[in-house]
């Protein structure tokens, strides 16, 4: 028992980050799937006036990243908390709030992808079609690789740049960034957190969502705003949407809509 006892503290240790002080009521969670540290500048730019949590997952499985979300919420949190989720952070916090509403007080889904699969249909046809040719010739032979699991973490980091380019409306790059993408977590959940979408798993589970949901969505996101407005607006009973123009995937790398992004999240908390 102390040996697990052990393990669970050094487990913590590596993938819960403190910011600010307490009370630790806000929990970040990163994109990809397995995308550790993207919300590293969210986390260090609202600790100014908040007690942050930025929460890394490294399991493998969505069950697995669910579990592991329990794990560190209550053992670092101050519950409920405020979860605020980037991506796929969005699609984990949706999925953690179903299954432990009593310990989430809101919401937050920035840059969410669609929760019905009939808004995805064109998302990788509109990314390309953003590209040079250049660009866009190198993205679908990276696209061949990924799918068919020959691939590495070098490529998976140019395919990401690449997407990066494609989903933004005016990059600027965040100083001493990094990130630590994991290419198997990235597969494996993906893999099975798309069938939710598929199936239509994953909108059914808003029936237990009651706490207030807050979407923030660019206007040039290539993850089609309607994916996530239209279907959880039918479906929960406290949901709103904010807008941002001039804004893609990912608003605090945004040269025109990071301040009103911040200044957006920031009456939300």
């Amino acid at each position: 028992m102390q040996q697990v006892a052990n393990f669970n503290r050094k487990h913590l240790l590596h993938t819960v980050r403190k910011y600010g002080n307490q009370p630790y009521r806000i929990g970040l969670l990163h994109g990809g799937p397995g995308a550790s540290g993207e919300m590293k500048p969210v986390a260090e730019r609202l600790s100014d006036d908040y007690g942050i949590l930025e929460l890394l997952q490294t399991k493998k499985s969505v069950n697995g990243q669910i579990e592991e979300l329990h794990q560190q919420l209550t053992s670092t949190a101050d519950l409920p908390v405020i979860l605020i989720g980037h991506s796929w952070g969005a699609w984990l916090g949706f999925l953690f709030t179903n299954r432990y509403p009593k310990l989430v007080s809101k919401l937050i889904l920035i840059g969410a992808g669609s929760f019905v699969n009939k808004y995805n249909s064109d998302l990788m046809t509109v990314r390309l079609d953003r590209l040079n040719h250049a660009d866009k010739n190198e993205a679908q032979g990276l696209i061949q690789k990924i799918n068919s699991g020959d691939t590495d973490i070098e490529a998976l980091k140019r395919f990401g740049e690449l997407m990066t380019i494609a989903d933004s409306y005016d990059y600027q790059p965040v100083e001493n960034e990094t990130i630590d993408l994991d290419m198997d977590i990235f597969q494996s959940v993906w893999q099975e957190a798309s069938k939710l979408r598929d199936s239509n798993d994953l909108i059914n589970l808003s029936d237990k969502i009651t706490c207030p949901v807050v979407a923030i969505h660019g206007d040039y996101d290539t993850h089609p705003i309607e994916g996530v407005e239209k279907p959880l607006s039918e479906r929960l009973p406290d949901f709103k949407m904010i807008r941002l123009e001039k804004c893609g995937h990912t608003p605090w790398k945004e040269r025109f809509a990071q301040k009103e992004f911040y200044e957006k999240l920031r009456k939300e908390l």
